[in-house]
């Protein structure tokens, strides 16, 4: 199963994404800068998952994701195509996207997320966190176990670090937000301790209504989440990893890759 991580432009998690990856036996992980895909070196032939992964793409100008999402959506590729379009296409063939706060900002802007519609339009955004100001702590979510979601197969509760100025869930529409947990898009949630979804600080660090901490599409194929899955890949990497009860080494974390790896090989593996 091979792994294309795109990086560059600011991108600055790509190497634990890598680690992570690897860790759970994905098969052939390439880390490969965005602008590869004007110059006619990168093929999205043979990728089995895509992972866009956090950082500060393009210092964040005009927003996080912004400039990006413009660039993948209108500049073409040597082929004739936008980066879009073959986003479109990789994901209707039913393989996986994994977008990691910044790279879920980006695929926000570009429509793949929520992705209930057929067309790209942008219906929701992450804005700035409700105390105005970015936030580097941990997180508890909480995930739904009616939704569709490919990769939080399995999972009750994750501990999972948080580092972002813009990860509060806005949408135009008001009964969007609610429909989507509804209908088990917000497959991760910020909890307190008693595993109950919050939008209270600090449990909830951006004020995100009804605490959604992450989307994905209705194939259950895309998602997009503002805590770091890659950075809890191993059970020191907590702050309380001494108090810890664990059965093994591994981090929260790479729950979420190792469920990836494991539908692809259903799926795809011959």
């Amino acid at each position: 199963m091979k792994t294309l991580i795109l990086s560059g432009y600011g991108t600055n998690c790509e190497d634990e994404t890598a680690y992570a990856c690897r860790k759970t036996g994905g098969g052939p992980v390439e880390v490969r800068h965005m602008s590869d895909l004007y110059t006619g070196g990168i093929s999205l032939d043979g990728i089995h998952l895509i992972v866009f992964g956090g950082g500060f793409l393009d210092g964040d100008d005009l927003g996080s994701g912004r400039a990006a999402s413009n660039r993948f959506r209108w500049r073409p590729m040597p082929q004739g195509t936008t980066f879009l379009e073959e986003l479109e296409g990789f994901i209707r063939s039913g393989r996986l996207v994994l977008a990691i706060c910044n790279g879920f900002q980006l695929l926000v802007k570009l429509g793949l997320l929520p992705g209930t519609s057929s067309e790209t339009i942008q219906t929701v955004s992450l804005a700035p966190n409700g105390r105005g100001r970015f936030e580097d702590r941990w997180v508890r979510l909480k995930a739904d176990p009616q939704s569709p979601c490919v990769f939080t197969r399995g999972v009750d509760q994750l501990d999972l670090p948080v580092r972002h100025g813009e990860g509060r869930l806005a949408a135009r529409q008001g009964d969007l937000i609610p429909s989507l947990v509804t209908n088990g898009l917000a497959p991760l949630r910020y909890c307190d301790g008693d595993g109950n979804p919050t939008e209270d600080y600090p449990q909830n660090p951006n004020g995100s209504p009804l605490g959604v901490a992450a989307l994905c599409n209705p194939a259950g194929t895309v998602m997009g989440l503002m805590p770091h899955p890659e950075a809890f890949n191993h059970y020191t990497n907590h702050p309380q990893w001494t108090r810890l009860s664990k059965t093994g080494e591994n981090g929260d974390g790479l729950v979420l890759f190792d469920n990836a790896y494991r539908h692809l090989k259903e799926h795809f593996q011959e």
